[in-house]
């Protein structure tokens, strides 16, 4: 199934995509429904089959997570064709190429909606970059969760836009927090494929582009480190929630990491977009973010 919240006559709600159309559930907040686990899905699917249905033109999807109980978390350098593009342009922050996944946090208020407008403010930053990912969504809850074990913790996957303050990343002692953590400048959606629905999620296409350029274009079978392996390795001591985000790295095509360098500046159009998770559309638009 492929989850949504939408706004639907004045009201979010929570839906189920079907085709052209979205079936409209009674949940409030699709935290409920991936909480209550299987058998919740199995009540998706019962009341599915009477709900009211709504064409998809004539709503507006929104992030399909829209609560999170703690930051959204992350993965860096998580393909190594990017690690390696970006040697020599960290600004004296280079290391060795890591021997476990880097994961760092973001805050919840840069999430915005599938086709939402990116907040720009030139006052913030010179230097916004674009980073497509694929991420996933927990669905069970677990502390060390064993590598053979991990993917029955994921619910879902969908698309992010990790967009990124270069010159803030590099200001802040060499951690990544402040320059990935401007308000509404993170694209999530525009559903969520449940884990059954997508099969191998090593086996997914990503794709960013740029006014129409392609500037990325990689599989997830790339990853230095597959999403069992992810799980179980921030799982170690440290548990993870039903609706917990986990951003799973970028692939090489960088604005950062290029000769010359590409950034993304006002009026721009930047597409994420997926072979199984649909698409992301976002304009930068100005804004007073300072």
């Amino acid at each position: 199934m492929k989850f949504v919240t939408v706004e639907h006559a004045g009201r979010e709600r929570v839906g189920v995509l079907d085709e052209a159309d979205v079936i409209l559930l009674a949940a409030t907040d699709l935290v409920s429904v991936i909480e209550a686990g299987p058998a919740g899905l199995d009540a998706v699917r019962d009341e599915s089959s009477s709900a009211t249905r709504v064409p998809l033109a004539d709503v507006v999807l929104r992030a399909p997570l829209r609560r999170f109980r703690r930051d959204v978390l992350c993965t860096g350098w998580n393909y190594w064709d990017h690690f390696e593009e970006s040697k020599g342009k960290r600004e004296g922050q280079d290391v060795d190429r890591p021997e476990h996944p880097t994961f760092f946090t973001k805050g919840p208020d840069v999430v915005i909606g599938p086709y939402d407008e990116i907040a720009y403010d030139p006052a913030i930053s010179a230097k916004w970059d674009y980073e497509a990912e694929m991420a996933l969504v927990i669905g069970k809850a677990g502390r060390s969760i064993a590598v053979e074990d991990a993917l029955d913790h994921v619910w879902g996957y969908t698309l992010a836009n990790d967009v990124s303050q270069r010159d803030l990343q590099r200001q802040h002692g060499g951690q990544w927090l402040k320059g990935k953590s401007i308000d509404q400048t993170m694209p999530l959606g525009p559903w969520i494929v449940t884990a059954d629905e997508l099969g191998d999620p090593q086996d997914v296409q990503l794709q960013c582009l740029l006014n129409g350029e392609v500037m990325q274009d990689a599989s997830t079978k790339q990853m230095a480190y597959d999403v069992a392996t992810l799980i179980s390795e921030l799982s170690f001591g440290m548990t993870l929630r039903p609706g917990d985000l986990l951003l799973t790295g970028t692939p090489a095509g960088i604005g950062n990491a290029r000769e010359p360098q590409v950034f993304l500046k006002e009026g721009d159009e930047v597409v994420t977009r997926s072979d199984t998770l649909g698409e992301l559309r976002n304009v930068l638009v100005r804004k007073d973010l300072a």
